[in-house]
């Protein structure tokens, strides 16, 4: 009671509801009566909610088949994941209607939460951080042609007309399109990995056709003498953020993203997340294992999966597998939890090296993380 009087303060009259929910569990029930007794003791309105984890009810299975992939065990294990009760699908408006006919107005209190929520991404907008320029530098354009300049009088024993032709040319591009302060941020991190030793490789992809990057050094290929193409990394008639592909030594990058979110700060710094997806061939063998299928079938039936195909077309296309589908109860199970959660995370993991770099705190630009639920995490 001492909680729920605190956050309506905090929030205000209005803004505070005390939660509802009904999955068929004793627990459910017990809490459902002490929330409508708070509420009424407290003046405190109520909201009914469900707690959402697949589509349809016949995900129910498919689900938790996907929680013991990543527990590691069989549907068969005492001790296997899956959750109590019933309904954690995404229920209809019928539905919902029909478990809390008892409390109308906790269904009233959903629209009314539903339509105060007004939620617009902006996609497309690059938005790149400020970067700190020497004192008395004009802007980052100024700054990035002074060291563009300075780098190439450095690199060539004279400077010849195509070189200064190119680089103008290149600079009035980046200016344009608003890119020095981008050009600036790596320059400097690249800058200080060589001064602090650690091996730094010459730049792949398009990057290197741009002879901005060799003069000031994040690329270490000369575009004029390869005849290299800058609009493969930037071109003024397709609006798209330039890519730089380096590459830094292994046991160094670590003191590179250090540096990094020492300069920026570590709240508007984090490194990106990988995501390690299921494919047709590793959901069969996934699957198979949980249900406690043989080895042996469940990796003839990833055998037969061509490679870049998914569970619909190899069907399509795989006779021996079509017939086996329609013949074995145990592969169309198979089969058909495999379709369910195909293209679905397997797990999740930091990448090596991608870093985000944000103008304003993470906190402000990305969704809370919402604390996982615990009934996620305990087997029966």
């Amino acid at each position: 009671m001492k909680a729920a009087e605190e956050y309506a303060d905090i929030f205000g009259k209005g803004n505070f509801y005390l939660e509802l929910q009904d999955h068929g569990t004793e627990r459910d029930k017990r809490l459902r009566e002490q929330m409508i007794r708070l509420g009424h003791s407290l003046d405190l309105p109520l909201v009914a909610t469900n707690d959402i984890h697949y589509l349809a009810p016949e995900d129910r299975l498919a689900h938790e088949v996907l929680l013991n992939i990543r527990a590691n065990k069989k549907i068969t294990d005492p001790d296997r994941m899956r959750f109590d009760g019933e309904g954690f699908h995404f229920r209809t408006a019928g539905e919902m209607e029909e478990l809390f006919s008892d409390i109308p107005e906790a269904i009233e209190n959903t629209r009314l939460i539903a339509d105060r929520c007004n939620l617009e991404i902006a996609f497309g907008q690059t938005v790149i951080p400020p970067f700190d320029l020497p004192s008395g530098v004009e802007n980052a354009d100024t700054y990035l042609r002074t060291l563009a300049y300075s780098g190439a009088e450095e690199l060539f024993e004279t400077l010849s007309q195509e070189a200064k032709d190119r680089l103008d040319y290149e600079l009035g591009v980046i200016e344009r399109m608003q890119y020095a302060t981008y050009f600036l941020i790596v320059w400097d991190f690249i800058r200080f990995a060589r001064s602090q030793g650690i091996p730094v490789g010459p730049g792949r992809g398009s990057a290197a056709g741009s002879l901005v990057s060799y003069c000031i050094g994040i690329t270490r290929v000369d575009p004029l003498k390869y005849n290299l193409i800058f609009e493969r990394f930037l071109n003024p008639e397709r609006i798209s953020m330039p890519d730089f592909d380096i590459d830094f030594c292994v046991k160094g990058r670590d003191r590179v993203i250090a540096y990094v979110q020492e300069k920026y700060g570590c709240d508007k710094t984090a490194q990106i997340a990988t995501y390690d997806r299921m494919a047709a061939r590793s959901v069969v063998r996934d699957v198979g294992r949980v249900l406690g299928v043989r080895y042996r079938t469940t990796d003839r039936l990833a055998k037969l999966i061509p490679y870049g195909n998914n569970l619909k077309t190899a069907l399509e296309r795989v006779a021996e597998l079509k017939t086996l589908y329609e013949t074995d109860e145990s592969v169309k199970e198979i089969i058909d939890i495999g379709r369910r959660l195909e293209g679905l995370t397997r797990n999740t993991s930091t990448h090596a090296a991608g870093v985000v770099i944000s103008a304003d705190p993470l906190l402000n630009q990305r969704p809370s993380l919402a604390r996982e639920r615990r009934r996620d995490r305990h087997p029966v």
